[in-house]
């Protein structure tokens, strides 16, 4: 039987939080291919050595974003309640995720940027913990179907484009800005987009009676 890990130290914990949110920015400006251990050891204010005391390699620390970064996004999708009003939650949902596009652009560019290349690290949490809720929302989605309260559609591809949508403010948010100009371009921006997302998802899945 395996020894337990050893627990980490107060200082070690905080010495790892720092490694991560550095290499954050690093990973989200350049990409997994573009980042190296010194550009995140530089925005970590350390030593290389010191760094890989922390982390043995580049692989590793991405790893451990992308495992953190997949339970943040999931969790807008896991609030999906079967037992309540299909277009509250759906309203609800679209709000979250755009709640996420302003508050975690670098994780968002993070994920698009993997999922560029091929998902070439993250394909199992994909295929794995990703679809197995994409599967289990999509079956409440129809069960509303079936029951008519909304319009019949495919649960699958109505997630996809809300993510698409949502997920635009965050990796596009540089554009989204540019076009919409000064008056536009502030914080109000994600409520302007929020009350259209509505409009545009909600009125097309009220049942047709």
């Amino acid at each position: 039987m395996d020894a337990p890990a050893p627990r980490r130290t107060r200082i070690q914990r905080e010495k790892r939080e720092v490694i991560l949110e550095a290499a954050l920015d690093v990973f989200s400006t350049h990409g997994f291919r573009g980042a190296t251990i010194d550009q995140i050891a530089e925005a970590a204010g350390m030593s290389k050595p010191n760094l890989l005391y922390y982390f043995r390699r580049k692989e590793d620390i991405h790893t451990t974003l992308m495992q953190r970064l997949l339970d943040t996004w999931l969790a807008p999708l896991r609030e999906i309640d079967d037992v309540g009003d299909p277009l509250t939650e759906l309203r609800g949902y679209i709000r979250r995720k755009l709640e996420m596009a302003r508050d975690f652009p670098r994780e968002s560019r993070l994920f698009a940027n993997e999922i560029l290349q091929g998902a070439p690290r993250i394909m199992p949490m994909l295929e794995g913990e990703l679809k197995s809720l994409v599967d289990e929302k999509a079956e409440i989605i129809k069960g509303w179907m079936r029951a008519g309260k909304i319009a019949t559609t495919d649960p699958r591809h109505l997630i996809f484009s809300i993510w698409a949508t949502t997920q635009h403010y965050a990796d596009f948010d540089v554009q989204v800005r540019a076009v919409l100009g000064p008056d536009r371009g502030g914080e109000g921006r994600f409520e302007d987009a929020a009350r259209f997302l509505e409009q545009l998802f909600l009125s097309g899945l009220v049942p047709r009676r």
